[in-house]
Formats: structure tokens, sequence, C-alpha cells
């Protein structure tokens, strides 16, 4: 844990330097047109190099090597997964709610992570137990909440429309309030305890959800499929199917129909 907290603090310094530049943040477009930038790729080298390093025998897929193609075999059960900048278009527009990734994954499961938002001086990082980090505040044991009387807080995505089948899923829920965040903060303020549910019903990439779903299942929550079953880590082509992230396990799963789940699923 130490080891991973130190790896993410260097790379958000990294990110922040660029972040706080005056000259601006370059962008360019990756294959399939969604936005790269210095601080991802700077981010990642130096995070690929500080895991080869301290555990020199456990392969790392991380998102800007995966999408030049450099994709290591995982079959021994053990790999890390990257994401350098989670949220680049929350990085390039500035408003801070972007995150740095590292989630360890055992025989398809996370089982330590941390997920560092430099911009927001918030960190998470999980082994066994998960401590929550905020800036000018001492570390604390991060716990999922129980839902309150008055209904649960909902988060959702900033950025990804999927405003229908979030509808109809939380007409089964007593909701209070919805909130918007980017990255994998939805998913780490279930673990802090400041909010409930986060449906995703829109494509996401193993990389994105593994730091914090180490992070959730250490502070006791769960991140299941539309079966209700425990998402799981070195799929076909490491894309994650429709999930639902949550502190408390109210249900078995949601309905959605064939049309709705993304292409690589159906």
């Amino acid at each position: 844990m130490n080891a991973l907290l130190m790896i993410a603090q260097r790379a958000g310094d990294i990110i922040m330097e660029i972040y706080n530049r005056p000259s601006g943040i370059e962008v360019e477009k990756k294959d399939d047109a969604s936005p790269v930038t210095e601080a991802d790729k700077a981010a990642e080298a130096f995070i690929l190099g500080a895991l080869n390093t301290v555990t020199p025998d456990i392969p790392v897929v991380s998102e800007e090597a995966a999408s030049a193609g450099e994709i290591p075999e995982v079959d021994n059960g053990l790999f890390w997964l990257v994401d350098p900048v989670d949220g680049t278009k929350e990085f390039i527009n500035k408003n801070g709610e972007f995150t740095v990734n590292i989630g360890l994954i055992e025989n398809g499961i996370p089982v330590a992570g941390v997920v560092h938002a430099p911009a927001k001086g918030l960190t998470w990082v999980s082994a066994d137990i998960c401590i929550f980090f905020e800036e000018g505040y001492e570390p604390v044991v991060a716990q999922v909440r129980s839902i309150p009387t008055e209904g649960a807080t909902v988060v959702a995505s900033r950025r990804h429309g999927d405003n229908d089948d979030l509808n109809n899923f939380l007409k089964t829920r007593k909701v209070h309030e919805q909130i918007g965040a980017g990255s994998s903060l939805k998913i780490c303020l279930i673990a802090a305890g400041r909010a409930d549910l986060y449906p995703r019903f829109g494509p996401t990439m193993e990389w994105d959800t593994a730091a914090a779903h180490a992070v959730l299942l250490a502070a006791g929550g769960h991140l299941s499929d539309a079966d209700g079953d425990p998402l799981t880590y070195g799929k076909f082509n490491f894309r994650n199917p429709y999930f639902v992230a949550e502190g408390e396990h109210l249900d078995a799963g949601f309905d959605l129909s064939d049309e709705d789940l993304p292409t690589e699923e159906k």
C-alpha cells in the first residue's frame, strides 16, 4: 500500500505540472477519436517504470500502451491494470475530476488498488482495508454507509449519456438526490460513504474500474454486472459490461434488453 501510494502521488505531481502550465494543454486524438495528452503519456511512463521496478514479474496492462497494441500476456492470473489519467476530458476542461488509477488483479478479482485525484487532494489506497486521504485531514479507514432513510445518493457520469436506462433503473430505488462526478471518483465516493449508488449503462474498460473496484471492495461495497455477479477482469479486449457499484448490495441484478447492451457484450 505504501508503494502504491508513493507511485500514484508522484504520477499526480507529473500530471499537475502539465495541468498548471500557463501555455495550456496540447491534445491529440487516438485511433478511436478519444483524446490523449502529454500528461497521459508522461504519467504512464513513470508508473510503468515504477511498477516494473517494484514488481518486475507482474505484467502491466495500461491504457495508452494497450491503445498502441502493447498488451502483455496475463494468463498467470496476476497483473496490474493502469489508467494514468482517468477522465482525460475532465483534465482538458480543468474541472479537477480526474484520477490516477492503479489496480492489482489476481485470478480476475481486484485485490489492491490506489485512486489518486491530485487536483482534488483526495486519495484512496486499498488492500485488506481501504485508507482515505484528504488533504488537510488525518487519514481514515474508508467504509461504505447504510443507505439513509431519506433515500440513496446516486452518482452519475458528467459526460456519458445513459439517461433512459438510468431512469428506468432508478425507478426501483428510493432516491434522495443525484450528483455528477467524473472518472473513477464516482465509485470512490461510495467507498468514502459520500454516495450510495453508481449505475453505469455505458462503455468502460477494465483499467477505468479496476483500482476503484479494489477500493470499493476493501471499504465493504460491491460492484456487480447485470446478473448480480461480481465484475471480473482479464476479459476479452478488457471491455466491461454494464454494471452497478453500490455500498449495500440490495438486489440480484437488473434487466436490460439485448439492444441496450454494449456491442461487445451481445
